[in-house]
């Protein structure tokens, strides 16, 4: 701009949210060059949407919800920002129905819940930190590293339990671990918990809110993957507050500002959440599990005898992290290659583990009719023995990930995406 202050020239100036945040699924899936074989149909195990083959489909009783707000004729304008009556008593209420706090001390006497009933953004900052995770412990959280990545830049610490993608489930004494570390740094978690209730039998998912005595926390969850309803965008953020540390900051104030920056979520589903909540049998439920844990037996006994991988079972969510030995693939520079190589050969997407800033992984999801989950497994395995030269291993000469040479007792080494610590600068949507 000129001394005057006229300009005398175009100067569009992208926001500041528009600069730093930024998808790294997107980023990577959309230069990869996918060119499917003709002669095969596609199989894309790389889609995080239990809708889309269509095997999965949500309860009558929550299409009738649905049915019956629009008919209503009573949610057809606009809402308060953090969500219509017909919300704040399906969460708020008491008894077994409560849907926020389903162990004894999820609900913090004297905080209540403020629910803005907002869609989940996908951004993230750019100068967001990756923390490292064993694979060998069950995707656990390296909290020695942890704690060494914490500044006085932090603003907070993000934790996918269940996660995306690796399908691991925390015990209640990790995330007590992960929480002693938040509690000595002072730094604030938001809680990750969208597949809190895909866990596969045998395993069980514990609320961060439930362990913490002190660490303020904020919750995210939703209906989109429990009800397989993932179009219908409909989260929330549940509060969890005990000493009333987000109060006195301002963290209510800001989230309440911010759900009336966009005028809130789909007024139809929130009429509809409290005849969802209230009527879906508990069976709708048990059956989608049962299904998804078939699914990964399957893909985990097809899998573990393909030559150069090594699939890792998963406790719960609803996808697979399969690890590829590229010193045994010399072909290929890297999993990017692998993975497009298969696409053009066989037909079969799975997303590589680039999309979560890892190296030599690719992620299945578990979603898939079983028939074409059979087969996906049968063409990766040929396609997997077509290129396995261990032989050839020394002259690899693909990418090393750095982690792999910062810690011994993590030989994997990976670094989870979603479980990272960010700064002030960036900016969290709920």
């Amino acid at each position: 701009m000129s001394p005057s202050g006229v300009r005398r020239q175009w100067e569009v100036v992208p926001s500041d949210i528009a600069q730093k945040t930024h998808n790294p699924l997107r980023n990577v899936v959309e230069n990869l060059r996918l060119e499917p074989n003709p002669e095969k149909s596609m199989i894309a195990l790389s889609i995080g949407d239990p809708t889309v083959f269509g095997n999965l489909k949500p309860p009558v009783e929550v299409i009738e919800a649905m049915q019956e707000s629009l008919l209503s004729i009573r949610y057809n304008g606009y809402a308060p920002s953090t969500g219509c009556g017909a919300v704040q008593w399906v969460f708020l209420r008491p008894g077994p129905r409560h849907y926020c706090a389903r162990e004894p001390r999820a609900e913090h006497p004297g905080s209540k819940a403020r629910l803005p009933t907002l869609p989940h953004s996908r951004g993230k900052s750019r100068n967001s930190r990756q923390i490292l995770q064993s694979q060998e412990r069950g995707w656990e959280v390296d909290t020695m590293h942890l704690e060494q990545q914490i500044d006085a830049s932090t603003a907070a610490l993000v934790v996918s339990n269940p996660s995306n993608p690796c399908g691991s489930v925390y015990s209640r004494q990790h995330l007590r671990d992960i929480l002693q570390v938040a509690r000595a740094k002072f730094v604030p978690v938001i809680a990750d918990e969208i597949y809190e209730h895909m866990v596969f039998p045998g395993q069980t998912f514990h609320p961060l809110a439930s362990v913490s005595d002190d660490v303020p926390i904020l919750a995210c969850s939703g209906i989109t993957k429990r009800f397989l309803v993932p179009g219908w965008r409909m989260g929330w953020i549940t509060i969890h507050d005990r000493h009333g540390i987000f109060e006195t900051a301002g963290v209510r104030a800001g989230l309440q500002r911010l759900s009336q920056r966009i005028l809130g979520s789909n007024t139809l589903v929130q009429g509809a959440l409290a005849s969802i909540f209230t009527r879906t049998p508990e069976k709708f439920f048990q059956d989608t599990i049962m299904t998804l844990q078939c699914h990964a037996n399957i893909a985990y006994d097809m899998l573990k005898g393909a030559k150069g991988l090594t699939p890792l079972m998963p406790k719960g969510a609803m996808y697979m992290m399969v690890g590829i030995n590229m010193a045994e693939f010399p072909d290929f520079a890297s999993e990017l290659n692998f993975v497009e190589q298969m696409v053009t050969e066989e037909s079969v997407f799975c997303l590589p583990s680039k999309c979560f800033d890892y190296t030599n992984y690719m992620r299945l999801v578990l979603t898939v009719p079983e028939e074409q989950l059979r087969e996906a497994c049968h063409r990766i395995t040929a396609f997997c023995k077509r290129y396995h030269r261990p032989e050839d291993a020394d002259s690899h000469k693909g990418n090393t990930d750095v982690v792999e040479t910062c810690t011994s007792n993590c030989s994997a080494a990976l670094r989870e995406s979603r479980d990272l610590i960010v700064p002030k600068d960036a900016s969290i949507s709920p």
